[in-house]
């Protein structure tokens, strides 16, 4: 399929917008438009999402095919033409994952016991997050081009907590995932499951037991032999589109939050805690982990004496990746697939921050907005600030898309750096300005906050503004990635097209089908009906899939 549709198919789908201009001057720069006509939805948001179906006792609520979510044209930064319908081409397409989380679900390293303080420390649905990263696999390689650009996809681009823990192992997995290969989600003993799904308290879903938790109070059920699949080997068809990896937060400390060093210890421990949520103790841990977690090295030093524990079998593959073997292990020989070598990483020994060739004349540059020091919140250095503006202004002849794990408003940790010794840090607000000052740059694409949103930054001229793209992470419900479409209107003004997909699997969930994909299904189920749940994540809905216009920085 040729990369720009004929002028027939352009002016057939003019009707499905038409007057997208004069409603736009009404509704705050938006306006919800039917996909164009010629736009390939199936497989994407624009065609069908997970919906809620009807709750059963206790509250759990089975999700269904439900409608798919409008387009919104979004002309914060540029007004929207008819014409551009029938003149623009394709420039780019690709992929975004963000924060896949694979996680090592039966590490010592884990604080799941402070889930009641902090939510995300434990997720009834996370042991199956290998199947679930297949079936997204699965579903970009179905689809395969952009719907509206029928342009096949260039690359996919994952933006950072690729791994939840930073393990070796879960490094391993992960580039089997998106590589292809088999993946076998276990660790420890080779025939058990040793996590506290199986071994701990009432404060974790049990699907295998039919003793009650706290989430069979919530409607959840027993699943016998759920944690045996979970662990089993399986298959990954890999990506069939060369993909790039990007620094995150939970590629770079304990949880994305602990310095590195203080507890390095408890990844290769042979216990595994487990304390109630009244415990003194788990209060003080979970506050830490968000406040100043250089005060967990005395509390677990308290812990390894007082117990209470679970004995686990002691794993080396546990033990935590640095950001220089993290940069090393993508030249992997043995990672398969569609490459590049090195995914971006320039060289085995060079800065986990690079540039890439997304397409001709839209260039990649991703970023490390990680912070060794503790605390989930992001920063960049003086020297990689100053190679991101050097690397711009190279390129003044190319669009520019910049890629990062953290947000502009999640970047407030400017606490010294260990990774870059001596370097001033700046946050969120700083970058934007030296966004602001190149005319190049199109757009910012993040993750990190696990939920959907559009932001219109405006420079001093309208060829000095770009977007920034944040997606919803597939950890967390909604499970999401988004595709990005790059078009020349041909008119002075460039569309960004943003339509999210949904992985592969069953919408309703079958608890007896603990096939690889039964388990995708239940991945995405189980993480709806969380107790910690949040439905803000989804976004608003001009947040999902857009049609994002700015001014063409290079007419």
């Amino acid at each position: 399929m040729s990369n720009r549709f004929s002028r027939r198919q352009f002016l057939r789908a003019s009707a499905a917008t038409a007057g997208v201009v004069a409603a736009g001057s009404a509704f705050a720069g938006h306006v919800h438009a039917n996909p164009a006509a010629t736009a390939n939805t199936s497989g994407t948001t624009l065609a069908q999402t997970a919906a809620a179906g009807r709750a059963r006792k206790g509250g759990y609520r089975p999700l269904v095919a439900g409608k798919g979510w409008p387009l919104y044209v979004r002309q914060e930064l540029a007004t929207a033409k008819a014409s551009r319908e029938s003149k623009r081409s394709a420039l780019a397409s690709y992929v975004q994952l963000t924060d896949i989380h694979i996680t090592d679900v039966q590490s010592p390293a884990r604080f799941e016991y402070v889930h009641p303080i902090q939510g995300p420390a434990f997720r009834p649905q996370e042991a199956l997050g290998t199947q679930g990263a297949v079936a997204l696999i699965n579903r970009i390689n179905a689809v395969a081009r952009g719907p509206f650009t029928g342009r096949a996809f260039d690359c996919v681009v994952s933006t950072g907590d690729n791994t939840d823990n930073h393990e070796l192992i879960e490094l391993q997995w992960f580039q089997r995932l998106l590589s292809g290969g088999t993946v076998t989600p276990n660790t420890g003993a080779k025939n058990r499951f040793e996590g506290l799904q199986a071994l701990g308290s009432s404060l974790y879903y049990r699907p295998e037991l039919d003793s009650w938790d706290i989430y069979k109070d919530r409607g959840f059920i027993q699943i016998p032999g759920l944690l045996h699949a979970a662990i089993r080997s399986h298959q990954s068809p890999g990506l069939n589109a060369p993909w790039y990896a990007v620094f995150g937060n939970h590629d770079d400390q304990l949880l994305g939050t602990v310095p590195n060093n203080i507890v390095d210890w408890l990844y290769n421990s042979g216990i595994k805690y487990d304390l109630p949520d009244t415990d003194p103790t788990a209060v003080a841990i979970g506050r830490a982990l968000s406040t100043n977690p250089a005060e967990l090295g005395a509390l677990l030093a308290k812990l390894r004496v007082t117990g209470p524990a679970i004995p686990v079998t002691a794993d080396a593959r546990r033990r935590p990746v640095s950001p220089r073997e993290f940069v090393r292990r993508h030249f992997d020989p043995a990672i398969k697939g569609a490459g590049p070598l090195g995914h971006g990483f320039t060289d085995p020994d060079g800065p986990t921050w690079y540039k890439f060739q997304i397409a001709d004349g839209v260039l990649g540059i991703a970023l490390n907005t990680t912070n060794s020091m503790g605390i989930a919140d992001g920063s960049i250095s003086q020297r990689q600030l100053d190679w991101m503006n050097r690397t711009i202004s190279a390129h003044r002849d190319q669009l520019v898309m910049v890629f990062s794990h953290h947000t502009s408003s999640t970047m407030g940790s400017m606490l010294p750096n260990p990774e870059t010794p001596g370097e001033r840090q700046y946050d969120g607000a700083h970058l934007v300005s030296q966004l602001h000052r190149h005319s190049n740059v199109i757009a910012w694409v993040n993750g990190h906050t696990h939920k959907n949103e559009m932001i219109a930054h405006k420079g001093a001229t309208s060829k000095q503004s770009f977007w920034e793209i944040n997606t919803a992470s597939h950890i967390d419900f909604p499970q999401l990635a988004r595709i990005i479409e790059v078009v020349d209107n041909r008119d002075g003004t460039l569309s960004i097209f943003t339509p999210l997909i949904e992985a592969d699997s069953p919408y309703t969930a079958d608890p007896s089908d603990l096939s690889q994909r039964g388990l995708a299904s239940l991945y995405r189920e189980l993480s709806f009906n969380d107790i910690h749940y949040q439905a803000d994540l989804l976004g608003k809905a001009q947040d999902r899939n857009c049609e994002l216009l700015l001014t063409n920085p290079l007419h």
